[in-house]
């Protein structure tokens, strides 16, 4: 029996874990995913953790299923991608002390510590914040002493993956963008970050590029999995990156990736700052560009805990054909998406409508509104970020499982004026442009599809007057709150 080729490409989210198997050639043969178990910390205000042995016996059982599914294949390579911001930190014989996911924030008690937060910009493309991973080591120093002083090192979440089906401790270039202890512009660790944080520099590990093979899996994995020995483990990178990289966009392109959290990215051949420091800018997983970066904040996971409500056992079709019989505006939806020119974010949400409760209001008209919100805010992230850099395409890319709804992509499109592009294989994008990082090391040629969906932008008077209804509807809601 003839055996297809494939890689295997771990991608650990912010809310699930998925081991995926796809061939050489973009076909997705089997993917298991999983709620990833989070422990809330209670040493701190807004802290959770996990416990990486536990992670990792997850990570084999869906490999497992994802191989069973998959049937008669040779995996030639593994990558993993995950979270930016999330790190593993290990003790000097490498194993994992705790794990520390982007949504922790054990150290937002001690952002005072950074005086100059302009220099930090200057370095490292963010305004330092709790959700940076330096913040969470010094949470750690700060607050769990007994874990701090068993770290010797830490790495990134999809690093850390790497290192544990080959052994070989690395960070991964994009994924340092996102530590700040990192120069972003001169592509290396930073002496002078890392003693602002009063962290020493001997905790970092080396650097590594995307695409690099680190070595073999390791022969009891394999053995265990059933997978070739000869199989390369090779450096993957942050999934958010690795996404932008399946729509094969190039420098001077506009990305959006809709997953969890919505960032509206440039792709750019310069290191480009915003003044009023709004925007980010970090490594991309090519050897010379780099991503400027306006984030919408939550969007896909309130789209998507909504569908559980009003729509728990029907599927997208049914909701975009509801969608479409919404004929005006049922009520207005805040629902604690970010806007980078604003000073602080929308911390509570909701739906306004007029009471008594109109008889037209519908679980249809309440999941519109939710979409409106999320484009809305798209849109605003954008109009900040080509003041920054300005977008002279007349389209925008776009994939990630947010973009499921029709409705979605055609809100986007009329808001920001600009065509709208998705590939087919939008839903699954992370682990498509892992696949074209572990066909590029091993010299495999990726098929090149050219073909993509284009949603063209609507000229609708009405949508001033929606637009301008969600505006004072989000002011409202904050002088409340």
């Amino acid at each position: 029996m003839s055996l297809t080729n494939a890689h295997l490409i771990i991608d650990f989210g912010t809310g699930n874990l998925r081991a995926a198997v796809i061939s050489t050639g973009g076909v997705l043969l089997g993917v298991a995913r999983e709620d990833i178990p989070y422990i809330r910390d209670e040493q701190y205000e807004d802290s959770i953790y996990f416990d990486p042995q536990v992670l990792w016996n997850q990570i084999l059982e869906l490999t497992t299923t994802a191989l069973k599914q998959a049937g008669s294949v040779r995996i030639l390579a593994i990558t993993a991608t995950s979270q930016r911001e999330g790190i593993v930190a290990l003790d000097a014989a490498g194993e994992p002390v705790v794990g520390m996911p982007n949504i922790d924030h054990r150290g937002r008690a001690w952002e005072a510590i950074i005086n100059n937060k302009e220099q930090v910009y200057r370095l490292t493309g963010r305004y330092p914040t709790s959700l940076f991973s330096a913040f969470k080591l010094v949470g750690l120093r700060e607050g769990r002493r007994e874990w701090w002083q068993q770290v010797d090192t830490f790495l990134s979440i999809s690093d850390w993956i790497e290192y544990m089906f080959c052994g070989v401790e690395h960070y991964e270039h994009s994924q340092a963008s996102e530590t700040l202890l990192y120069d972003v512009e001169q592509k290396t660790w930073s002496e002078d970050l890392c003693g602002l944080f009063s962290l020493p520099s001997s905790i970092l590990p080396p650097l590594t590029s995307s695409g690099t093979v680190l070595g073999k899996i390791r022969q009891p994995l394999a053995e265990a999995l059933s997978i070739d020995t000869a199989a390369k483990v090779i450096v993957g990178g942050a999934d958010t990156q690795l996404a932008v990289h399946s729509t094969r966009a190039n420098a001077g392109e506009m990305v959006i990736v809709s997953g969890t959290t919505t960032p509206i990215i440039k792709l750019s051949a310069s290191y480009d700052l915003d003044q009023q420091q709004r925007t980010w800018t970090g490594r991309h997983i090519d050897a010379g560009s780099y991503m400027v970066e306006a984030n919408a904040g939550v969007t896909g996971l309130n789209y998507q805990r909504l569908k559980k409500i009003f729509y728990p056992n029907e599927g997208y079709e049914v909701i975009e054909a509801e969608l479409r019989s919404v004929k005006d505006f049922q009520c207005v939806a805040s629902l604690g998406s970010l806007v980078a020119d604003e000073k602080k974010p929308l911390i509570k949400g909701g739906f306004i409508f007029n009471t008594p409760v109109n008889h037209e209001l519908s679980r249809a008209g309440m999941v519109w509104a939710t979409l409106w919100d999320i484009a809305c805010s798209i849109s605003e992230n954008y109009k900040t970020l080509v003041s920054v850099s300005p977008n002279e395409q007349s389209y925008i890319w776009t994939c990630g499982g947010g973009m499921e709804s029709k409705m979605l992509r055609q809100f986007i499109a009329d808001l920001t004026g600009r065509e709208i592009r998705i590939r087919d294989n939008y839903r699954h994008a992370s682990v498509v442009g892992g696949m074209m990082i572990c066909n590029a090391a091993l010299g495999i040629e990726t098929e090149q599809r050219e073909s993509f969906e284009q949603v063209q932008p609507a000229a609708n008077a009405r949508q001033a007057h929606f637009y301008e209804r969600w505006k004072a509807n989000r002011e409202l809601l904050k002088q409340i709150f």
